[in-house]
Parts: C-alpha cells; sequence; structure tokens
C-alpha cells in the first residue's frame, strides 16, 4: 500500500503538518498529475518510492531534492550507474518492446516483420486503439496517444489546450498519420516556451479544419490502404482548457541536472508538465525516474 506523508486537516483540504518539515525519500517516479474540477488548476503528486506527497500545498515554500547517487532501474530495480529511456537500466532499455524505436516513430513499427520484442505486450499496446490530437503546450503540435491516456497526455507535456481529432484503430497507422501532419505542424514541444508561460492560447478547431481539409488527399490515401473505418474523426470532441498551479513563471530558464547539481533547493514557484518550477530554476522530474532522491519542505 502506497504510505501518505503524515497530514493535517487545514479549512477545506488537506495540507502537509504545519510547525515542521515534510520529508520523502525513494526512487523517483514521474509526476502523478491529475485534472480536477473545471476552473481549479492541475493537482500535482511526487512519488517518491512508495510515499506520496501532494505538491500544490507546497507552492511558495522552500523545498531541497537531493540525490544520493543511487540509480535503481524502475524495470527490475537492479542498480545503474546511468539511466536510459527515462528510469531503465541498459539491459532493460535494450530489450523491452516499451523502449524500442517503434514507440517513438510508430510508423517504423515492425512487428510484421517478426522482429518485435516483445509480440504479445505489442499485441496488447499498439494493436489497440490510439487518438491523434492537437494540442497547445508552446504553440500549435500534433500527438497520438490511446485514448485512455487522456488527458494525462496532455498535462506530462504542459499542454494548456487540448483537442482529439481522429480516431485510429493501431498505433502504426496513428504513426502514418502524424507523419502527415508533421509536414504542417511540429510534433514537439519548446520546454523552455512551454515554461515561460507565455503561450497565446488558439483556436484548435480553426486549425483542426485547417489541416484535415489540407491533409484530406493524404488521409484519404491511408483510408484506401487500411480501410475507411481505420480512420475516424472526432467530431464531436471540444477544446481542452487547462490551467497549472504556478505563482510566477521564470523569467530565465535553467535547468537542474542530477547527475551534475546532487543538491537542488529553491522555492517552489510552480508545476506544469513533469517540471518542478523553482526561483533558482527547473527540473524535470520524469527525466530523473528511478534516481534514489530525498525530498523536504520546510515548515509552512
Amino acid at each position: 500500500m502506497d504510505q501518505l506523508i503524515p497530514l493535517s486537516r487545514s479549512g477545506g483540504g488537506y495540507l502537509p503538518g504545519e510547525g515542521r518539515h515534510d520529508r520523502a525519500q525513494g526512487p523517483l517516479r514521474k509526476l502523478d498529475i491529475r485534472l480536477p474540477a473545471a476552473g481549479r488548476p492541475a493537482e500535482y503528486t511526487l512519488r517518491a518510492g512508495d510515499q506520496r506527497v501532494g505538491l500544490n500545498a507546497w507552492l511558495g515554500r522552500r523545498i531541497v531534492l537531493r540525490h544520493t547517487g543511487e540509480i535503481h532501474c524502475i524495470e527490475c530495480g537492479r542498480a545503474t550507474r546511468k539511466s536510459f529511456g527515462q528510469g531503465h537500466c541498459y539491459p532493460c532499455f535494450s530489450s523491452l518492446a516499451h523502449c524500442d524505436l517503434c514507440m517513438m516513430r510508430p510508423e517504423t513499427c515492425h512487428y510484421f516483420r517478426g522482429t518485435c520484442r516483445d509480440p504479445a505486450w505489442g499485441e496488447r499496446h499498439c494493436f489497440r486503439p490510439h487518438t491523434v490530437y492537437l494540442a497547445n503546450a508552446s504553440g500549435l503540435k500534433v500527438g497520438i496517444t490511446r485514448g485512455t491516456n487522456m488527458p494525462t497526455r496532455w498535462l506530462d507535456q504542459g499542454a494548456i489546450q487540448a483537442l482529439p481529432i481522429l480516431d485510429v484503430e493501431t498505433r502504426q497507422q496513428s504513426g502514418f498519420v502524424e507523419t502527415l501532419f508533421k509536414a504542417q505542424v511540429s510534433d514537439r514541444t519548446n520546454w523552455r516556451a512551454m515554461l515561460k508561460g507565455e503561450v497565446e492560447p488558439l483556436d484548435l478547431v480553426a486549425e483542426r479544419d485547417r489541416l484535415l481539409a489540407s491533409l484530406e488527399p493524404g488521409l484519404g490515401e491511408l483510408r484506401r490502404r487500411f480501410g475507411h473505418d481505420a480512420i475516424q474523426a472526432v467530431d464531436a470532441a471540444a477544446p481542452l482548457s487547462i490551467d497549472y498551479p504556478v505563482l510566477e513563471w521564470p523569467r530565465k530558464i535553467v535547468s537542474f541536472n542530477f547527475d551534475k547539481t546532487p543538491r537542488i533547493e529553491g522555492t517552489l514557484m510552480g508545476l506544469k508538465g513533469q517540471y518542478l518550477i523553482l526561483d533558482t530554476g527547473v527540473v524535470n522530474l520524469r527525466k530523473f525516474a528511478g534516481y534514489q532522491v530525498a525530498v523536504s519542505a520546510e515548515a509552512a
């Protein structure tokens, strides 16, 4: 069972206990981010081993993150001197299906050549419906995800807006669709621009209509190849707007790295994407999954 950091009741919600330092220690995992009721910012939970800390309540408090020097693979648990693919040892990174290059570039899927690292895993995860979406994290971008990963995928990217536009039967097919879109729109997020909080809202419905009209010949070819029902427009979806808990945006982006700076400290000013925004710099916790880290916050 997950261990919860001791909490005391304050006002209408649970906040870390007052008059003391709050602490957690263990191998990091990516931040857990959830969307609460409309009109409220995303809710963040730091995960360190089996401990959980609600980070929204730490905003405005000085925190310290100290890397102990240990790194453990998030898959097999073995100690490793270097992390690969956001938390894996090299043997796992080079053998597991979810670490293969085709996960980043689904159109290169090699299942049909009989060379999939784990065909049973591929059948469970890749041969199921995926969604092509537009998002606005640092400007317009296109992306793909399993339907069950929405809105988590957008929260992890720090998107302030998102809109599903196409449902596709398999991951490989979604990769072919995304490749079409990449001729006109980026598939990447400029993380520095995302963290400065200067991203202007977009009319995602208008962008969707423009791109679908422009790319219809290519989409028609894919439908002829895979079947008309393989690629379906998501007509009923409405754009989702997302707010993040930020007290103050950084003027200059300074990025921390536990390998170079094992002790990171500063006042927690905000949370966006997988980043902690401190008054001293920013740190992407997902990048350091598996790193053994002690985290503490000064008394409220």
